[in-house]
């Protein structure tokens, strides 16, 4: 009990407490850079959306662009502060940083040699961006697997499926991408009718189809130009296949082209067109004889 009344009296309290205090300070000037900061890139995001807007990008274009950027700028930024207040409350503390730094050199150095696919994912993905190849919210085919763009972060990008399954993939594995919503989408649609049908005549009502679609307020914005009907593109077992797409507003072509062939199904029943389903013809032949009457016949022909 006296040993540690002792170490309590020898203890600078004064010293403790401006230790503490300058430690406070310390912790409050990194929350109010973190915060001018944030303040920052907030307002630096509401101009390049302003500035893309006026350039005649889309809207939903310029903010995913905006919103990719500026994430893995907001991780940066909140890596470095913290980091750098770390180091500034050990020294506080009396802890010697400059072995720390060289040592942190070293190791760095080290996993230079050990990590090379993690330099190479931060540097694919920095490319990834600088190029605009992909962003947040887009639709995406990665390495053969499809879903939406839900993150991009310094080494991976994390993609999520029709079936809410993530998929996460480090950007340095990415051989082959796909973007399904840069710029504009399209809607490929294939329409098979009975070979009686008139192909001309059901052009033209798939035209009208389009027209009307085209005046519902809530897909009809979505379309960005006239359809093009490329005409017969297959002969099939059971019909004759009319192929055609529409251009829509990146990743609105399903809903448009879902409410496309709902109309098409009501406008060829209408019309009286045949949508034919797969059918077989079957043939009945002759019965085969047995054996032995084969034979019967083979030598009584033989004999005459």
């Amino acid at each position: 009990m006296n040993l540690m009344m002792g170490m309590f009296a020898e203890v600078s309290w004064l010293g403790v407490l401006e230790t503490a205090v300058r430690i406070t300070l310390i912790l409050l000037l990194g929350w109010g850079v973190l915060f001018v900061v944030r303040k920052l890139l907030d307002r630096t995001e509401h101009r390049l959306k302003d500035k893309y807007a006026a350039e005649g990008e889309p809207p939903s274009e310029a903010g995913k662009r905006v919103e990719t950027l500026l994430r893995l700028v907001r991780q940066g930024a909140r890596l470095a502060v913290w980091t750098t207040l770390l180091l500034v409350v050990l020294k506080e503390l009396g802890v010697e940083i400059g072995p720390i730094l060289a040592g942190a050199g070293i190791a760095g150095v080290a996993v230079g040699f050990g990590a090379q696919n993690l330099v190479r994912d931060i540097i694919s993905g920095f490319f990834f961006i600088l190029e605009n190849q992909i962003r947040v919210g887009d639709v995406a085919v990665i390495n053969g697997t499809g879903g939406l763009v839900e993150e991009i972060n310094f080494r991976t990008i994390v993609l999520r499926d029709l079936e809410g399954t993530t998929h996460i993939f480090p950007h340095g594995t990415v051989t082959k991408l796909s973007n399904k919503t840069r710029g504009w989408s399209g809607y490929v649609f294939d329409v098979g009718v009975a070979y009686k049908e008139d192909t001309d005549r059901v052009c033209e009502v798939l035209r009208g189809v389009f027209q009307e679609l085209r005046q519902d307020p809530a897909v009809g914005p979505s379309i960005l130009e006239e359809p093009e009907i490329f005409g017969v593109d297959q002969f099939a077992d059971s019909a004759v296949v009319i192929k055609g797409r529409i251009k829509t507003k990146p990743i609105r072509q399903w809903l448009v082209g879902r409410e496309f062939l709902r109309r098409v199904k009501l406008a060829f029943d209408r019309e009286g067109i045949e949508i034919p389903f797969p059918h077989r013809t079957i043939y009945m032949g002759e019965a085969s004889k047995p054996f032995e009457l084969k034979l019967l016949e083979k030598r009584a022909a033989d004999a005459t």
